[in-house]
């Protein structure tokens, strides 16, 4: 990439920015919440879009600045009402999400998840859209996340609760998806509410570098916002 080049995210315009909570048993654990019955829907806002390697704020008041590496879906087909066995067939292809996330504004502000999750720059997607075609298995991938050089996040996307074709298909049932929606399926075990003895949370001047399988790998520094 020549010097002073920016990649920003691989879908251009992304009409819904949808996520799926508690979706891997051990993180559940981890944080001590139940596995859910159904998938734990939320939205992140689109202005929390932001490129791979762009910086990552620090909201204003923000305590609990939190990692979690993910799965993004891309949907290339309109769906609604689809079944599990035609899920995949309105999935453009996938790529690397980091779904960050302040714990405080999330857990202790009247526990209303959106609060949490879409502030600016806390949705970095990319570096690539890999089409479909190029991941033979969605359930069968690698994914790690590293905070200044430490391994936090070593997981896999066997271990989802649901996986890629059901979570469609579930959404679909609720809300058309069109093509530019992207879904976030959900982070293993490793996150930093989860570190013992004591949560381990984001601080400005850290670099965090995070990868899935096949889908490239993003890069970013942590940045007090103004």
């Amino acid at each position: 990439m020549p010097e002073g080049a920016r990649i920003g995210p691989c879908v251009g315009r992304v009409g819904k920015f949808l996520c799926i909570g508690l979706n891997y048993a051990d993180h559940a654990a981890e944080t001590g919440a139940k596995v859910p019955d159904e998938p734990e829907v939320f939205s992140k806002a689109t202005s929390a879009v932001s490129g791979p390697f762009d910086d990552v704020e620090i909201p204003r008041g923000a305590t609990k600045v939190d990692w979690e590496v993910e799965l993004g879906v891309v949907i290339g087909r309109h769906a609604k009402y689809v079944g599990i066995d035609k899920a995949l067939d309105h999935v453009a292809g996938y790529c690397v999400v980091n779904d960050l996330s302040e714990r405080a504004f999330q857990l202790e502000r009247g526990k209303q998840w959106d609060k949490g999750k879409g502030c600016d720059t806390f949705g970095p997607i990319g570096p690539w859209l890999v089409t479909k075609d190029e991941v033979a298995d969605p359930q069968a991938l690698a994914m790690w996340l590293e905070v200044d050089a430490h391994r936090y996040q070593n997981g896999n996307t066997r271990t989802m609760v649901f996986g890629v074709a059901h979570i469609v298909s579930y959404l679909s049932q609720f809300m058309s998806l069109h093509p530019g929606d992207v879904i976030s399926t959900g982070t293993p075990p490793g996150v930093g509410l989860g570190q013992k003895p004591e949560p381990i949370y984001l601080k400005a001047g850290q670099t965090m570098r995070l990868s899935i399988e096949g889908l490239g790998e993003q890069r970013q520094r942590v940045v007090q916002g103004s």
